[in-house]
């Protein structure tokens, strides 16, 4: 694509503003909102992640992959959407894993205050044996026999009939934060596994943990298990 049909690519046009999906500024693809996240330019001319969707400014949206987001700094993709300069600082995808990171501990905080997770092994294993985890969570620094047993348990279980996944039970197991992060929202300081209800909380944790798992660079804090 020679320089002048890649600047009309970025055409407005070219980027929904409406409905169910956007467009990725690095790739092109259009995808579920939930599967990118949208960023803003602010006065200053700054990138900034809009994670709530909240903040005001015409939406830019990227794949939350390191992949992605090389491939839109390398091309200007970001300032080619916005037809403006953006600054995007070089630790850009480092800020926005730390970013989802704190919003998925807002989210446990959230669903401990609603009553819709339980902390500790006993707990989290009472819920998965009584089909009512839809998210199963453990600390990716824990103790690997615990871990490897109620991951184990929840895929068996999971795997049965009738328990197919829907958006607000997933039926997915995560492993993307220390003891000390997933103990944070608890008021705890050390905590390896929490499980979460069946409901809206579930889903948004979800969506988060899942974007948070293609930024992840090393390959160990990743998704460990799908039902």
């Amino acid at each position: 694509m020679d320089g002048d049909a890649a600047d009309a690519a970025y055409a407005d046009e070219n980027f929904p503003e409406t409905g169910p999906t956007r467009r990725c500024v690095a790739t092109f693809a259009l995808r579920p909102k939930a599967e990118l996240v949208r960023c803003v330019v602010s006065p200053d001319g700054v990138l900034v992640p809009d994670l709530e969707t909240k903040l005001p400014g015409r939406g830019l949206y990227v794949t939350p992959s390191r992949d992605a987001i090389g491939q839109a700094l390398k091309k200007r993709a970001f300032a080619k959407a916005a037809k403006r300069p953006v600054q995007v600082p070089d630790d850009w995808a480092d800020r926005l894993a730390h970013l989802i990171a704190a919003r998925c501990g807002s989210l446990l905080g959230l669903a401990r205050r609603a009553g819709q997770a339980v902390i500790g092994y006993d707990q989290a294993e009472a819920w998965v044996r009584a089909n009512r985890a839809a998210l199963l969570i453990q600390a990716c620094d824990g103790a690997a026999g615990g871990r490897s047993k109620l991951s184990s348990l929840f895929a068996a279980l999971r795997a049965q009939p009738g328990q197919a996944s829907r958006p607000e039970n997933p039926g997915r197991e995560w492993s993307l934060l220390t003891a000390a992060q997933l103990a944070a929202p608890f008021g705890r300081d050390h905590l390896v596994h929490v499980a979460i209800s069946p409901g809206g909380l579930a889903q948004r944790l979800d969506e988060e943990f899942a974007r948070l798992s293609q930024l992840r660079a090393d390959g160990f804090e990743q998704e460990v298990a799908r039902a």
